[in-house]
């Protein structure tokens, strides 16, 4: 081959490689711009940053002066630590007796005692300030525990206590009354799934409804028919926003493997609308509406919405005018918008998030309370999603499936809890549900106000987050 020739190929191909080159650096770039800066937003350097921290506990001393506060404030620390220590090893001996035993062979005991608390923190709490987990009863808003102390359950069952413990037992006796003589018959449909599904539907403005056994479950098979029908290949979801336990949507510090099909980026940001417009392996974005409370960052828990940060929450008109233009991008780039409803559902207004925010999702799942006080993931969506099969290439499926899904008292107990949406006295509550919770956050904060308590609470319609004003 001519010299010439040669160098012209060569050129051509140098030229070529950088000009491909050069495009892959700007979406990384882009990428980049679009996480946000916390950790969060930084799925793999978080676990990397995790996996190195050594762990350590304060001492005594240590403990009580953490942040660096006076000798006189830690001494009144101790005191009233020491003081409420005796009090529960008092009051809830058999309870705390009967943890600790079981603690032995239950994984997830061992768990959550270890991390209540900052790890620092960690060894002093469990040794002289130990928690019971054993209950005995439950009446209204409050439990019992095995030493018959009774108290306000301020945790809601991680979200599904919306009603009133009697309510949902209510559901069970008179759903497994209902479904008594089929039993536990699987595989089949009681015939009141029917009736489930036409509330769901109207609920949630869609077309159709799959069952499932959890939240995270539900989760899973949205993403699965998101990336079965777009044909492509990531996930967006929010930082700081919880979707459940499996792996792709935490990609993060407690996940053993990297998501590799995962793009956590920063919420209300242009910069995530950058990379939604630009790319082109984006099947669906996640949003858990809850994250209106504190965009960008974690929530505590299921259980305790409680902050050190005074400003959080940006408030219902600004998080809805984001979710429009998320709404906006991902109908143009024939991305799945979808609203996870497992926590919020309910509890914001009848139609969910999607009415609250007044914005459609693609997919709707929910859980928790839906369940009418039983194990339940729901899956609500469009024909054009929900299809799991092709007519024109029948071996292309997308499957799903599960031994317990649509168990016959689980949809009886789902079924009173939506029959009892359509009372009047629900009715009457949805309709004055933010102008009832605006009065009582704002008469409890000018409670806190005049007592000269450094804390306030905010809130999204009936879910509140409590906010610590000065840090400590």
């Amino acid at each position: 081959m001519d010299l010439g020739i040669a160098a012209a190929l060569g050129l051509v191909l140098g030229v070529s490689l950088l000009a491909v080159l050069a495009v892959k650096a700007r979406a990384r770039l882009a990428l980049s711009r679009a996480k946000h800066r916390s950790l969060g937003g930084h799925s793999r350097l978080s676990r990397r940053i995790a996996a190195l921290v050594p762990g350590y506990s304060f001492d005594d001393a240590r403990f009580f002066r953490a942040d660096d506060a006076s000798a006189e404030v830690a001494g009144r620390r101790r005191a009233e630590f020491e003081r409420l220590s005796r009090l529960f090893r008092t009051r809830y001996q058999r309870t705390l007796d009967q943890t600790k035993e079981a603690a032995r062979h239950i994984s997830d005991l061992q768990f959550t005692e270890s991390y209540r608390v900052p790890f620092q923190f960690s060894r002093l709490a469990r040794t002289s300030f130990p928690m019971g987990s054993f209950l005995a009863s439950s009446e209204g808003v409050k439990v019992t525990d095995l030493d018959g102390n009774a108290s306000y359950d301020l945790t809601g069952s991680y979200g599904v206590n919306l009603l009133g413990y009697d309510f949902y037992k209510a559901c069970m006796d008179r759903g497994a009354e209902r479904v008594d003589a089929l039993g536990p018959v699987l595989g089949s449909y009681p015939s009141l799934v029917a009736d489930n599904v036409a509330r769901l539907a109207r609920i949630s403005g869609k077309d159709e409804v799959s069952f499932h056994m959890s939240g995270t479950e539900a989760v899973m098979q949205a993403v699965r028919l998101a990336r079965y029908h777009t044909g492509r290949s990531h996930l967006v979801r929010l930082c700081g926003a919880y979707h459940g336990w499996w792996g792709d949507v935490q990609p993060g510090v407690g996940n053993p493997l990297p998501a590799h099909e995962t793009y956590t980026l920063a919420d209300m940001s242009e910069a995530t609308l950058e990379v939604l417009r630009r790319r082109n392996d984006i099947a669906c974005v996640l949003v858990n509406p809850s994250q209106a409370l504190y965009p960008n960052h974690g929530a505590p828990a299921d259980s305790t919405l409680v902050h050190s940060r005074p400003d959080a929450g940006v408030g219902r008109a600004a998080y809805a005018a984001w979710l429009k233009e998320l709404r906006a991008v991902c109908s143009e780039r024939g991305i799945v918008l979808i609203f996870d409803e497992i926590f919020v559902g309910f509890r914001l207004a009848l139609g969910g998030a999607q009415e609250y925010f007044g914005v459609e999702a693609d997919l709707v799942t929910y859980g928790k309370t839906v369940g009418g006080g039983l194990p339940v993931g729901v899956v609500c969506g469009h024909h054009r999603y929900m299809k799991r099969f092709r007519d024109d290439r029948p071996a292309d499926v997308c499957f799903a499936r599960g031994t317990f899904n649509s168990h016959p008292y689980v949809m009886a107990a789902m079924n009173e809890f939506l029959r009892h949406l359509d009372t009047p006295q629900m009715q009457a509550l949805y309709r004055d549900l933010d102008a009832t919770w605006d009065r009582r956050t704002a008469a409890l904060n000018r409670r806190l106000a005049e007592r000269g308590l450094p804390v306030q609470v905010t809130h999204l319609s009936s879910i509140w987050t409590v906010c610590y004003t000065r840090s400590s």
